[in-house]
């Protein structure tokens, strides 16, 4: 037997049948995160983008100001993930919380399935699920329910589009246009996409005829004008890329938001593991890769050791832009294009079982988000007693938008700016004693909601003129006695 043949053998005992393994792969990834698919909804900011969303819907228009906070309320505010917000908030209007956790499990589903299927193009079905599935593993932290999940299938295609134009040393077709105009609607991340055409055009340039650089640059030069002007295509225009840009710029901040942080190889995670597993095979099997790709690969690292949230970016991008060198290097051999068939007929019948078999799972299942982030009976004493100006947690401050109350913060950072978080957070955490009771004076402060840790509830319990009328394992609620 040939190792053709046998490869192929493999395949389509791996496929199952006419089935292609990517198919199966993202029919396994949806169950998963169904079966577990409250853990989608462990962020509060899924609150607020629910609330934004239905404004958007209730309003058809979206938001050029803030309406939520009562410190920021009336300033510049635009939401950059406009339509995402709107699909959840639509999710979420026909089946409460199943909605969001059904939508987000299926775009992360396809996403990894997607991934697949594009690298088993090129290496065995075995292969490419292994590697998909150790993305997958390296991106399960930041897999929540929000906009960013939604935009991973359109990352995925947008790469994969401008890879195959780099290596047939042509520019990218038009027809790509419309997946950043999608991705500049859901996500700001949009920014990175219109970034990762500069390296892709050298790659092309690189391997290209010294005669034909310069009218291929010319090429590339008039796409990127392209997709910078269908990234403008939302309903703010220009304004969506100025307003990714205020992200950035938060400085300090950053250091406070858990996804912002840098990796932390204080001890060994998985992370690390697959760096290192990376580094070695590297070494042993002598990889070599052209300069605009060590140049991208290194980009993709840089993103992932500064930001943590960037971890998926690097998990899913790099066996993309490494895949062309490493199958060329390492002779694997490619799929047969007849092993992997799936009938247009058998796949609508699957999926159609799925949507009915996900809607009777919903219905029993209970989704909600974590009590950590919804202090749902201490917000029912707030009402009660009509306090108007709160001062929250940041991880309150979704589900307060929710209950429709004024916030103090929420996770909107570029809205309030480093100077108003920095403060804040050394104002409640007793950095700073003096900037707490400011903060309470200045903004006129009537009640205060914080979780039992933070440093201020302690101090509140010992100062005249505030009393604790409840507390949980989750939040503890001070008013104002007025003395």
């Amino acid at each position: 037997m040939s190792v053709e043949a046998g490869t192929i053998r493999q395949e389509k005992a791996f496929g199952i049948g006419h089935v292609p393994a990517w198919f199966w792969l993202g029919i396994g990834i949806y169950a998963l995160l169904l079966l577990n698919g409250s853990s989608l909804l462990n962020d509060s900011d899924t609150y607020w983008q629910i609330a934004v969303g239905q404004w958007i819907l209730d309003h058809n228009a979206v938001p050029h100001a803030d309406i939520y906070s009562f410190t920021r309320s009336g300033e510049p505010w635009i939401s950059s993930s406009w339509l995402a917000q709107v699909l959840y908030a639509a999710a979420y209007s026909r089946g409460g919380w199943a909605g969001p956790v059904i939508m987000a499990a299926g775009f992360i589903a396809g996403a990894f399935a997607l991934l697949a299927f594009l690298l088993s193009r090129r290496i065995p079905s075995i292969y490419a699920v292994l590697v998909a599935l150790a993305a997958l593993v390296l991106s399960t932290p930041h897999l929540l329910a929000r906009p960013h999940v939604l935009v991973l299938p359109v990352v995925i295609a947008w790469v994969a589009g401008l890879l195959s134009a780099s290596e047939a040393q042509r520019s990218p077709p038009l027809r790509l246009l419309p997946l950043i105009a999608l991705w500049a609607n859901l996500h700001g991340s949009f920014v990175f996409g219109l970034a990762l055409i500069a390296p892709f055009a050298l790659d092309a340039l690189w391997s290209a005829q010294k005669t034909q650089r310069g009218r291929l640059a010319l090429r590339w030069i008039a796409f990127a004008v392209c997709a910078l002007a269908a990234s403008c295509a939302t309903p703010y225009g220009w304004g969506s890329i100025l307003a990714s840009r205020k992200i950035l710029d938060l400085g300090e901040v950053l250091h406070l938001i858990s996804e912002w942080m840098p990796a932390d190889f204080s001890r060994i995670g998985m992370f690390e593991a697959a760096l290192f597993a990376l580094i070695g095979g590297a070494l042993y099997c002598g990889i070599r890769l052209s300069p605009p790709r060590i140049l991208l690969s290194l980009l993709l690292l840089h993103m992932a050791l500064s930001h943590v949230r960037n971890v998926e970016i690097f998990a899913t991008l790099l066996p993309l832009v490494v895949l062309a060198p490493v199958v060329t290097q390492l002779r694997l051999q490619p799929i047969s294009r007849n092993t992997a068939s799936l009938p247009l007929a058998a796949a609508v019948m699957l999926i159609a079982a799925l949507g009915v078999g996900s809607w009777a799972l919903a219905a029993h299942a209970g989704f909600a988000p974590s009590t950590i982030q919804s202090p749902v009976a201490a917000v029912d004493v707030l009402q009660d007693r009509h306090a108007k100006r709160i001062l929250n947690d940041v991880s309150f401050g979704g589900y307060l938008i929710s209950r429709g109350l004024p916030v103090f913060i929420d996770g909107r950072a570029e809205l309030y700016g480093e100077t108003f978080v920095m403060a804040y957070d050394r104002g409640v955490q007793l950095k700073d004693i003096s900037q707490f009771l400011d903060i309470l004076k200045t903004w006129d402060i009537d009640a205060v909601l914080l979780p039992p840790s933070t440093p201020a509830v302690g101090l509140l319990d010992n100062i005249g003129g505030w009393r604790r009328v409840y507390s949980d394992r989750n939040a503890v609620l001070h008013v104002r006695t007025g003395n």
